[in-house]
């Protein structure tokens, strides 16, 4: 974590998530820190599109799930379920209320965002996350159903492709992450990276 972290405090405004996100910084809280640590990650992960892997099983999964996705009908039902969600060995969630509060208000502004995979009308997935500029920033997910979170991330990749995105910053790397084709780059590559997407002035959603 040392050299990760780039700021403390516990402002979580619309305006200073917002102008973080823009630089790449993110906050994570941390159980053992009294006060919110911000982070800019030394090694970022990302996915970039034309490197994603898709596996067999994965394709038959989304072929014959009968899921049907949406965009921002629930964030308020996805970011509790994220915050619900069991993380293996973890203690608790790091979604706490405060965080619950402050996303949604970043939600409300604009610049937060959700995606629902449904069956029928029972929400058996999803994921939430921030636009900071042509690029999405995924926070975290959630599933009920078996593959439900990944089919909600192919989802909105191919929703990203379809308005000239060409990568997703997944901040850390994760089994899941990974088994999709996301690999480490240096931070100075990724603030590249997001400064030239956000110079795109792409509308995302």
């Amino acid at each position: 974590m040392r050299g990760d972290v780039v700021a403390i405090g516990d402002d979580l405004s619309v305006e200073t998530l917002r102008d973080a996100y823009r630089h790449g910084i993110f906050p994570w809280p941390h159980e053992e820190l009294a006060t919110m640590p911000w982070f800019s990650p030394r090694r970022r992960t990302v996915i970039v599109f034309d490197e994603l892997h898709v596996g067999r099983s994965l394709r038959k999964s989304e072929k014959r799930s009968g899921f049907t996705y949406s965009i921002d009908r629930a964030f308020d039902q996805v970011i509790a379920s994220c915050a619900g969600s069991p993380r293996g060995d973890e203690a608790g969630t790091w979604i706490g209320p405060d965080i619950i509060a402050a996303y949604t208000r970043l939600h409300r502004a604009g610049d937060a965002h959700s995606v629902e995979v449904w069956r029928d009308e029972e929400l058996v997935g999803g994921l939430y996350g921030v636009d900071p500029g042509g690029v999405f920033t995924g926070e975290s997910m959630f599933h009920r159903a078996t593959d439900a979170s990944k089919l909600a991330l192919l989802f909105l990749i191919e929703h990203l492709r379809q308005r000239g995105a060409t990568w997703i910053d997944c901040q850390v790397t994760t089994p899941h992450m990974a088994a999709l084709g996301a690999r480490e780059i240096s931070r100075n590559r990724f603030l590249d990276m997001l400064a030239e997407q956000q110079s795109l002035g792409l509308s995302l959603f």
